[in-house]
């Protein structure tokens, strides 16, 4: 039987030398079984192989982005909080970890620890690290050089019973764990170009907790673990993009509305309404300098020394926080304000200590704009979903309360999720300074290929919209491109006279692919899902089969098709 992986090499190589050549003159290459057919190979060969090439292609590329899938959302009585999941080990082995920018390590529930939560309020399955399964792990011991600098830059420890590189972590909520590093492999869906997705792993150092306290051991909205996008050294985009593997940039899109979700890429989303703000220098967290707070258009009566970075006085950015805390002397002329601007449409109460409001209309209406600003003479515009929360009806009215919590002073003022969604936010650690646009994160963006760089691809659902990258099939002018699909789809169509019982399956996807060519939006996103190919002009085309039955040629044309289209 003819394998079609090595027949569409063929075509696609051959076209592509046509193409390059500008002549006439027809080409052929030469191809050769990687094994050879009648030889068994075994699974964890094949496996090795794979692994390989994926090494090379992270070795050789830089700048490349990486997409994770974003779940959860910012109201406090369902998640209040967002994850994504992350694949560590070798079998690599799936954990859902909070997004976190105000904390630095990614760490995951070992497989040893007694008192963390086995149950998920959240609905997910709950999984642990176990080193013992994994054949790529390495220990940190005490006097491996990675440990002296965590040390030194990190909450860290080092059991010299025990010899390995350890860990102490206790958040502001008064939770807290403990475990230790070890190094592992990080599996990547990295962008490698405007359309190609590269299914890859890199090493990174990241912590296996055996201990949790407070919170963290509470079943309702537990996770596996934590990932720190932190600015220090431990933190995996500080750890990849040291290895130019990554650029020093990530985005995300926090959802707020409906199931929440989102986008999370390593790489620059890019959109024209994004405005920056520098980074306070030197700072553990990501500081902004605030500089004034406007209700309705005017400003507050704030004195800006109280956001002054000074001592425990600072002003951050952190997802890892479901609401918003202020400063007291912000607090009240903040909360005045808004009380002040409602008053002919909305009765104000205190529940439960908080400041809240009775509304029998939309509260959209009613509501004045917030205004967040900062220097560079950018500000940062909240609607009334930014800044209060629904808690429920007293007497059929809606009742919403101030969603931001006063803090003593002096104290940090942190823009939590409440603030960060429906929001685009691009952390570029390479210039120091953090970005924002209003934007519907159930939308797709557009993401640098390079940071610093015009060419992009199209995140979120992951299709092409522009960009100049020098990929094989966008090399191939319009009508070599179309002999090449209509060589494909004459060849498809031999194997589906031998697929039986999956030839009406087959053809159906057939009919899909032909509606994801001229179907733009969120339909594109079964790229993702169905199309993890990879490629390299003059080395081999990859298309995972999606079943191993005999017609699996027809599974490996349908791959071929998603990827070219």
């Amino acid at each position: 039987m003819v394998d079609l992986r090595f027949l569409v090499m063929a075509v696609a190589a051959a076209v592509f030398m046509s193409a390059a050549s500008g002549s006439s003159v027809k080409r052929v290459l030469t191809l050769e079984r990687a094994f050879p057919a009648d030889q068994k190979v075994e699974l964890e060969v094949l496996k090795a192989r794979d692994r390989a090439r994926h090494s090379r292609i992270m070795q050789s590329f830089a700048g490349g982005i990486a997409d994770f899938p974003v779940v959860g959302t910012s109201d406090p009585y369902l998640a209040g909080l967002y994850f994504t999941k992350v694949k560590l080990g070798s079998p690599p082995r799936e954990f859902n970890v909070q997004i976190d920018t105000g904390s630095d390590v990614l760490w995951v529930t070992c497989s040893s620890c007694n008192n963390c939560p086995r149950t998920s309020g959240l609905g997910v399955e709950l999984n642990s690290f176990d080193a013992a399964n994994s054949s790529t792990v390495s220990s940190i011991s005490c006097v491996d050089r990675r440990c002296a600098s965590i040390v030194q830059a990190a909450s860290a420890k080092c059991s010299t019973q025990s010899n390995q590189c350890g860990y102490s972590f206790q958040y502001a909520d008064g939770s807290g764990t403990a475990g230790f590093y070890v190094s592992d492999l990080l599996y990547l869906d990295t962008i490698l170009g405007t359309s190609l997705i590269a299914n890859s792993s890199a090493p990174i150092v990241f912590g296996c907790s055996t201990s949790m306290s407070g919170d963290l051991t509470k079943s309702d909205s537990a996770v596996d673990g934590l990932f720190g996008f932190g600015q220090q050294d431990l933190s995996v985009i500080s750890q990849l993009s040291s290895h130019g593997i990554t650029p020093k940039v990530f985005s995300h899109c926090l959802k707020g509305e409906g199931n929440g979700g989102g986008i999370l890429v390593l790489g620059e989303i890019l959109d024209s309404r994004i405005v920056y703000t520098p980074l306070v220098p030197s700072q553990p967290h990501y500081s902004l300098y605030l500089q004034s707070i406007a209700v309705n258009g005017q400003v507050l009566p704030i004195d800006p020394a109280v956001f002054t970075t000074s001592g425990n006085r600072r002003t951050i950015v952190d997802s890892g926080t479901t609401l918003a805390y202020l400063v007291e002397e912000a607090y009240d002329p903040f909360v005045g304000a808004i009380t002040a601007a409602v008053s002919q449409s909305a009765r104000p109460i205190i529940s439960k200590g908080n400041q809240c409001y009775l509304v029998s209309t939309s509260m959209a209406q009613i509501f004045p704009p917030v205004s967040i600003n900062f220097a560079g003479s950018v500000s940062m515009v909240l609607r009334p979903e930014n800044y209060l929360v629904h808690m429920g009806f007293i007497d059929g009215n809606a009742t919403w309360c101030i969603g931001f919590v006063k803090v003593k002073s002096p104290g940090t003022t942190i823009l939590g999720d409440l603030v960060l969604k429906d929001k685009i936010f691009v952390y570029d650690l390479a210039h120091q300074r953090i970005g924002w646009a209003d934007h519907d994160c159930s939308l797709s963006v557009n993401v640098s290929i390079t940071s610093g760089k015009d060419e992009f691809v199209n995140a979120g659902q992951l299709n092409v919209s522009s960009g100049s990258s020098s990929i094989l099939l966008k090399q191939i002018n319009k009508s070599n491109n179309a002999l090449l699909l209509h060589t494909l789809a004459v060849v498809g169509l031999v194997f589906l006279r031998k697929c039986g019982g999956v030839q009406k399956m087959v053809a159906l996807r057939l009919a899909e692919v032909q509606q994801l060519r001229s179907v733009p939006g969120k339909h594109r996103s079964l790229y993702k899902r169905r199309c993890s190919c990879y490629a390299a002009p003059y080395d081999d085309l990859y298309f995972p089969a999606e079943s191993v039955i005999d017609c699996r040629q027809s599974e490996i044309f349908i791959a071929a098709l998603r990827c070219i289209n």
